[in-house]
C-alpha cells in the first residue's frame, strides 16, 4: 500500500458523474478536499441526531452522562490529536512517499477527525442493545421466507451499525444526487472498520461485516481507488478504532462513577488488583495511572477547598481520565510507528492496534471494570430491556406498512399487464393495504421511502431485500426519544384498528 493512494482526495461524484477528477488544492473557502469531509459530516443531520442516541446508559436523565454525539466528538478529538503528532513529529518517518505539495499537516489530522466523528453514525437507538434487538428481529422474521436462504440476508441477521454508516454517507444522506455526502475516497476507505461482507465466512480476523450487499459495488470502487482489497483495512482505521477503545473504556468508567454505580476508590482498587496473567510483575502503565490518580486524590482531600465526598469523587475521576487517556494515546502513537510496515502490507493480519501497544492491559482492565460495574448493573439491564422491546415493537408495526407495499411505477405496470393479459393476477399488497399499513408506511422518512421506491436503482436487489433494508434504514435512523414517541403513536392506532376487526 502507498500513502499516495491511501490518501486519495478525489470523490466518487467527480469520477462517476462528470468523468473528471477534483484536485487536492484549496477549495471551498480555503479548505482542502479532505478538510471539507469533516465539515460535511459535522453539519449532516445524522450527526445531530447522535445527541439523542444512547452511548451506554439508555434513557438516562443525567445530563453529564455521554450520548453518542459527545462520544463521537471525543473520539474525533483523540484521533485528530494523534494525527497532529504523526503529521508534525513523525512526518518524515511515516509519510515518506507523499509528494511535497501534499499538505500532510492539514490532511492527516482532518481525515482522522472525520472518521472519528462519523464512526457511529449508523448505530441504531439504545446503544449496542438496539443493534442486538434488530438482529434478533430480523433472524426471527427472515427464517420462514424461502427466499431468505440467500446469504445476502446475513446483512440483516447480523445487522451492524458500521455497515449502516457506510450506506448512510454514500446513499441515504441525499443532497442533490445519489452520491450521499460525496466524501473523498480516503475518508470512505478508512471508515470501513470491517473490510468484509456478511457472506464471507473465510475471514477469521474480522467477526463483523463492514458493508451491505447493496453497497458492494461502491466498496470495490473505493478499494480500487485507494489500493485496498477485501480483508485489508486502511491503516488509519486502526487508529480510529483505538481511539474508540480509549474513549469508551476510560470514559464509560467515568460515567459509571458519575451515575453513582461505583466510586473512584472502587476503580483504583480494581486496577491495583488487576493481574490477568497471574504474574508477580504489575503492568507499568496501570501502576503509573493508579499512582498518579491516588496522589491527586490525596492532594484534593487535603486541600483547603474542603470538597464534599461527591465533589472529591468527581474531581479525582477527572484526573484519572486525563492520565489514563494520556498514557493510552502515547502507547497508540508508539505502536503505530513501530508497526507501520505491517499496516502497509497488503497481507496484514493485525486485528487491532491497542493489542500491539503497552497500554493494552490498562484498556482491557477498564473494559472489564465497565462490564462488571456498569453495563451489568440491574438498572442498566432494566432500561436495555425496555429499549429492546421498543425497537422490536416498532419494527413489527412498520413492517406491516413496508412488506408488500407497491410503488406507483409497479401499480402502473400491473395495470398495463392486466390490460394486455386479462388473466394476469397482480401481486397482493399484503397487510400494507390496510389503513394502518398505509399510515405506518407514511411515517417513514420521505427520503428513505424515495430511495426504496426508485425501481431503476439497484435492480439486482430482490424485492424482499429492499423491504428489509428500508426497515433497517428507518429504525437505525431514529433517535431514542423519537422511536419511543412513534412507537406509542403507532401502537394506539394499531390496537384501535384491530379492535374494529
Amino acid at each position: 500500500m502507498q500513502w499516495t493512494k491511501l490518501l486519495n482526495s478525489n470523490r466518487r461524484k467527480d469520477k462517476n458523474a462528470q468523468n473528471c477528477k477534483a484536485t487536492p488544492s484549496d477549495t471551498g473557502g480555503g479548505r482542502l478536499e479532505i478538510e471539507r469531509d469533516y465539515d460535511r459530516i459535522l453539519f449532516a443531520a445524522p450527526t445531530r441526531r447522535l445527541a439523542d442516541k444512547t452511548q451506554v446508559f439508555p434513557l438516562d436523565k443525567n445530563d453529564h452522562v455521554r450520548t453518542r454525539l459527545t462520544h463521537s466528538h471525543e473520539v474525533a478529538n483523540l484521533a485528530r490529536g494523534i494525527g497532529i503528532r504523526l503529521a508534525f513529529e513523525f512526518k518524515d518517518k511515516v509519510f515518506i512517499d507523499l509528494p511535497e505539495d501534499f499538505t500532510v499537516q492539514r490532511n492527516v489530522p482532518a481525515l482522522l477527525a472525520a472518521i472519528g466523528l462519523a464512526h457511529d453514525l449508523g448505530n441504531p437507538p439504545f446503544g449496542h442493545q438496539g443493534e442486538t434487538a434488530m438482529q434478533q428481529w430480523f433472524q426471527a422474521a427472515l427464517k420462514d421466507e424461502k427466499e431468505t436462504s440467500n446469504e445476502i440476508y446475513n446483512d440483516f441477521r447480523h445487522f451492524d451499525g458500521n455497515s449502516q454508516t457506510l450506506r448512510l454517507v454514500t446513499k441515504l444522506q441525499i443532497l442533490s444526487d445519489n452520491f450521499g455526502l460525496n466524501l473523498t475516497y480516503s475518508t470512505l476507505a478508512s471508515m470501513i472498520k470491517y473490510p468484509r461482507s456478511s457472506r464471507d465466512n473465510s475471514n477469521t480476523i474480522w467477526k463483523k461485516h463492514g458493508y451491505f450487499f447493496s453497497e458492494e459495488a461502491i466498496v470495490k470502487e473505493i478499494w480500487e481507488e485507494t489500493g485496498l482489497k477485501e480483508g485489508i483495512r486502511h491503516p488509519f482505521t486502526y487508529i480510529m478504532e483505538a481511539c474508540d477503545d480509549i474513549a469508551y473504556s476510560v470514559l464509560d468508567a467515568e460515567d459509571t462513577v458519575k451515575k453513582g454505580l461505583t466510586s473512584f476508590h472502587d476503580l483504583i482498587d480494581f486496577l491495583s488488583c488487576w493481574n490477568e496473567d497471574h504474574t508477580q510483575n504489575a503492568d507499568e502503565v496501570i501502576k503509573d495511572v493508579v499512582a498518579y490518580s491516588k496522589n491527586k486524590n490525596k492532594t484534593f482531600a487535603d486541600a483547603k477547598l474542603k470538597l464534599s465526598p461527591s465533589e472529591l469523587n468527581d474531581t479525582s475521576m477527572q484526573m484519572f481520565r486525563v492520565r489514563a487517556i494520556c498514557k493510552l494515546v502515547e502507547s497508540v502513537v508508539e505502536a503505530f510507528i513501530e508497526n507501520q510496515d505491517k499496516f502497509l502490507d497488503l497481507n496484514c493480519e493485525v486485528s487491532d492496534l491497542i493489542s500491539l501497544s503497552n497500554g493494552k492491559n490498562l484498556c482491557k482492565a477498564l473494559k472489564k471494570f465497565d462490564q462488571t460495574r456498569g453495563y451489568r448493573h440491574r438498572s442498566v439491564l432494566e432500561l436495555e430491556l425496555k429499549g429492546s422491546n421498543y425497537i422490536k415493537g416498532i419494527m413489527d408495526m412498520l413492517w406491516v406498512g413496508i412488506h408488500g407495499h407497491k410503488t406507483d411505477d409497479e401499480k402502473e405496470e400491473e395495470k398495463a399487464l392486466k390490460k394486455a393479459y386479462p388473466d394476469f393476477l397482480p401481486r397482493e399488497e399484503f397487510k400494507s393495504a390496510t389503513p394502518f399499513g398505509k399510515y405506518a408506511y407514511g411515517r417513514i422518512s420521505e427520503n428513505y421511502r424515495r430511495i426504496f421506491e426508485q425501481t431503476e436503482e439497484a435492480p439486482e436487489l430482490p424485492r424482499l431485500y429492499k423491504e428489509v433494508q428500508l426497515l433497517a434504514d428507518a429504525v437505525s435512523g431514529m433517535t431514542d426519544s423519537y422511536l419511543i414517541a412513534l412507537h406509542d403513536e403507532l401502537k394506539l392506532l394499531y390496537e384501535y384498528e384491530h379492535s374494529l376487526n
